[in-house]
């Protein structure tokens, strides 16, 4: 059942303020000594400082807490191809996401430009202002050349939530259930219905994990990706097994985990029933996933399901991810987001998944109770709690790993991190408030 109709969705955009985001002065600019400070001639000592020393620009401007959404529109999730200003809405409410679960600032900046050669130049231009780079909806296989080349040359952290979002929230979906399944990542059998931007970085973080290449089953739109094929580029390639074997339905035989990032109804009854003892799937299309949850469960009383849809148990949602990978980030003043740090941030859900479920998430979603099992294996996204888990152990793989160019008190700043949120809520509700929106 939908929880809006499309004139509730079109009147919550344009009522009030226009879109969704506004920039506000934080700074008083009441008298003429506010003004010359914040301008001319006050603004001339700071500048001077950062001249001197670039490092005080985290100090003295806002590019410790800002991040750019940066898309060109060429693939808005379940949208397609609508273009750099049909997208920006998505990006819009990136900015929000980012503002209301981590207290980052985000400016979104729409593109309109499919070159990855001129994306990457207006990028890396951006470095000056900004403490990261958040890529967004971009088609694949350009997003690959895009995200690799920017971390190549930018000194800040560029991440292309698509393809490590999806990643590592259901990472941590696979580290609960192979651990509540007792068995080793090393001798899962892994079919995936996909090959994109999100499914090519799924694989390539389970891999991290621990499952083994020759254990990946990967079908595109044209079947199972193998080495007979010749209509494959090169991120494809990297996961073509030796020779054909069969259809989805074949490979399926014998599966311990399927993982879905294409098209809903890929997955029939008699699939699941083939698989091996609790089988794992991720059905992740959206909005219908590759076999809905109730098949899943009606074809076996065994299965562990996960989707992306918010109206079932275990939902892989991206938001569980970035926003906290971001605040650590910055926090630390990393140069970028390494492997590790994407593999802490799974671990970490992984983690807090197993702790006890606080009232005040359980009233959140209008459950009695909620424990770690088969329909609980990744944390809530609105439990208050995972900026405090997340946050935390991406800073301490950053510092760990010598990408950090300041280093934290973790048990001080899980403290900071809390008091930090409280009063961010406090200031965002009461601004929203005078508005007066209702909705």
């Amino acid at each position: 059942m939908a929880l809006f109709t499309k004139e509730e969705a079109l009147r919550y955009h344009a009522s009030g303020h226009p879109g969704k985001v506004e920039v506000v002065p934080v700074k008083p600019c009441a008298t003429q000594k506010h003004l010359s400070m914040a301008y001319t001639p006050g603004v001339a000592e700071v500048c001077r400082a950062i001249h001197a020393d670039v490092a005080l620009g985290y100090d003295y401007t806002n590019k410790g807490n800002l991040v750019a959404v940066v898309s060109n529109g060429t693939a808005v999730l379940g949208l397609g191809n609508i273009g750099p200003l049909a997208g920006k809405p998505v990006m819009e409410g990136k900015g929000v996401l980012f503002k209301i679960f981590a207290d980052v600032d985000v400016y979104d900046l729409s593109i309109d430009q499919k070159d990855p050669k001129k994306i990457i130049e207006f990028v890396k231009m951006l470095e000056p202002t900004f403490g990261g780079i958040n890529l967004e909806d971009i088609k694949a296989p350009e997003c690959f050349e895009i995200e690799r080349t920017l971390i190549e040359q930018m000194d800040i952290p560029v991440f292309h939530d698509d393809q490590h979002g999806t990643a590592i929230i259901s990472g941590a979906g696979l580290i609960a259930a192979l651990e509540m399944t007792d068995r080793q990542p090393q001798d899962v059998k892994l079919v995936i219905s996909g090959a994109g931007a999100a499914a090519i970085a799924c694989t390539r973080f389970f891999e991290s994990l621990g499952v083994r290449r020759g254990n990946v089953f990967m079908f595109d739109s044209r079947g199972l990706i193998h080495k007979g094929r010749t209509d494959l580029n090169a991120q494809k390639l990297e996961f073509a097994q030796d020779r054909d074997h069969g259809s989805l339905a074949d490979v399926m035989r014998g599966a311990d985990c399927f993982l879905g990032l294409s098209v809903g109804g890929m997955v029939t009854q008699d699939m699941v029933r083939s698989m091996a003892p609790n089988p794992i799937i991720f059905a992740c299309a959206n909005p219908d996933p590759e076999i809905s949850y109730e098949d899943a469960r009606a074809a076996r009383a065994d299965v562990i399901m996960a989707t992306g849809r918010s109206d079932y148990p275990n939902q892989i949602n991206n938001v569980l991810g970035f926003p906290f990978i971001f605040r650590g980030a910055l926090d630390t003043r990393a140069t970028a987001i390494n492997e590790e740090m994407k593999l802490a941030a799974a671990r970490a859900l992984a983690a807090l998944a197993r702790e006890p479920v606080p009232a005040d998430v359980l009233a959140a979603y209008g459950l009695s109770e909620l424990a770690y099992g088969v329909d609980y294996i990744i944390p809530k996204a609105l439990d208050p709690r995972v900026i405090e888990w997340v946050a935390p152990a991406v800073a301490e793989a950053a510092m760990r790993t010598g990408v950090a160019r300041r280093q934290l008190d973790l048990a001080a700043y899980k403290v900071e991190l809390r008091e930090r949120m409280q009063a961010a809520r406090a200031r965002i509700g009461q601004f929203i408030d005078t508005y007066g929106l209702d909705f």
